[in-house]
């Protein structure tokens, strides 16, 4: 339906590609003890027994904010008698970001994030369902409204299929903003976004608006409509859940770990 340049469309394929490969290997007896993080030449390596963690593809593992250290390092800590690496989001998105298997840059994601702004769920509600639109009305335009407000832009929302008008004033605002970020951060948003369907929530998620599991709850909304009248299948609909909630976060803690991290070299530097 809709044209995407094509460094965004590459990039979406890429990203789901690798980020299952890296992710969905098939699950293993775990084969460490201890985990642990060494500090040398401003970042953070983290060892299993002593032997530095690497990429997929080999490279050396590392970070350069100590909480995100500290997060991965729990996150094989955690654990137990087999290595699910399915459920390991931090460590799956630092290796992508520092494989990098496309060398795309920090440009390439931000073009792809403002592409995605034309399909942002937020943007298009119902034209054939007027509770569900009363829902979305009620539910969503508060968050295209403090959008609107925080970045300056005039975003209009469809009823309907046409997608919606995205002007080159918004898209440079929202470019600036996202160059603004480091390349893991960005990365961050990408995969964030990917897993809401939605620029817009996104944002509100990262800028505190809303909770990772409101945000979760509001791309899920049609979802959830139609759960209100058929009912919920537990094991299936609160699994998706979850596990959305627990993407959504992970994104949010690098792009968190990330920009602190350096604010805080800034600092180090100016004093």
């Amino acid at each position: 339906m809709f044209k995407w340049g094509r460094t965004a469309s590459l990039w979406g394929r890429s990203l789901a590609c690798k980020y299952t490969s890296y992710a969905n290997y098939a699950t293993t007896k775990k084969f460490f003890k201890n985990t642990g993080i060494i500090y040398s030449d401003g970042r953070y390596e983290i060892t299993l027994d002593q032997r530095k963690l690497k990429t997929p593809s080999g490279r050396p593992f590392y970070v350069e904010s100590e909480p995100l250290a500290l997060a991965i390092s729990e996150e094989w800590d955690s654990q137990r008698d087999t290595v699910q690496r399915s459920s390991m989001h931090l460590t799956s998105l630092c290796s992508t970001a520092l494989d990098n298997p496309n060398h795309l840059t920090k440009f390439d994601l931000a073009n792809y994030l403002i592409n995605y702004l034309t399909t942002d769920t937020l943007l298009f509600q119902s034209h054939d369902d007027d509770a569900l639109y009363e829902m979305q009305q009620k539910e969503w335009d508060p968050i295209i409204q403090w959008f609107c407000d925080r970045f300056a832009v005039n975003m209009k929302k469809v009823r309907g299929f046409d997608a919606p008008t995205i002007d080159s004033n918004t898209k440079s605002i929202l470019t600036r903003h996202l160059l603004s970020y480091d390349f893991a951060a960005v990365h961050g948003y990408t995969f964030g976004v990917d897993t809401l369907k939605s620029v817009i929530l996104m944002l509100a998620a990262v800028e505190r608006q809303i909770t990772a599991e409101r945000a979760v709850y509001l791309s899920r909304l049609e979802e959830e409509f139609q759960c209100g009248y058929w009912g919920r299948v537990e094991w299936s609909h609160d699994l998706s859940q979850q596990d959305l909630q627990s993407r959504l976060s992970a994104a949010m803690l690098i792009i968190h770990f990330q920009s602190s991290n350096i604010k805080k070299q800034s600092k180090g530097i100016s004093v």
